[in-house]
């Protein structure tokens, strides 16, 4: 991993779910669950950079007008800012795994089934093994094939998003987010 103050570097390859956020929580400084305003200029600069790097430039050199131009086609909700699924839709992510999960755990009431559903021993909280469960179902149903170190990372990576405490589980209120 690069030193904290530099960015994990942005690839034109696919990022695995792990890559994303690291790179997602690099420019979501704030933790608020948008890249915006400094944020934003910061991501866009880095991927101008990246781009550069990558020999892929644009012929116009105005930043501002790249900046528009960028939120016009990615800012879909057109809010000013560029949240988890816009973030998704740029950066190639492998299996666009997030997005999947995302949109499956969409509406609460979807949300408190699958709830329900995974937390096998009704404690309160998903283990590590029963979000592998949950996982694996929400892969088979969107036909993404998976192996199980692919589960495994998936699993570790949905923990580093939500588990704020740390615990190795989440809490129905750590989920909700």
């Amino acid at each position: 991993l690069a030193a904290p103050q530099q960015a994990p570097h942005l690839h034109l390859a696919e990022l695995t779910a792990s890559q994303f956020l690291d790179i997602w929580r690099h420019f979501d400084a704030d933790g608020n669950g948008y890249i915006e305003g400094k944020e934003l200029e910061n991501f866009f600069q880095e991927l101008e950079s990246a781009r550069k790097g990558a020999g892929v430039d644009s012929k116009k050199d105005n930043l501002g007008d790249k900046m528009k131009e960028f939120m016009h086609k990615y800012d879909k909700n057109a809010d000013g800012k560029i949240e988890m699924a816009e973030l998704a839709q740029i950066l190639p992510t492998e299996e666009n795994f997030l997005l999947c999960f995302r949109q499956h755990v969409g509406s609460s009431s979807e949300f408190m089934e699958a709830w329900r559903r995974y937390d096998t021993d009704r404690s309160g909280y998903i283990e590590a093994n029963e979000l592998k469960g949950f996982l694996s179902d929400l892969l088979k149903k969107a036909n993404r094939p998976y192996d199980e170190p692919k589960l495994q990372e998936y699993t570790q990576t949905i923990l580093r998003m939500f588990d704020m405490n740390g615990d190795g589980k989440l809490g129905l209120s750590e989920m909700s987010r």
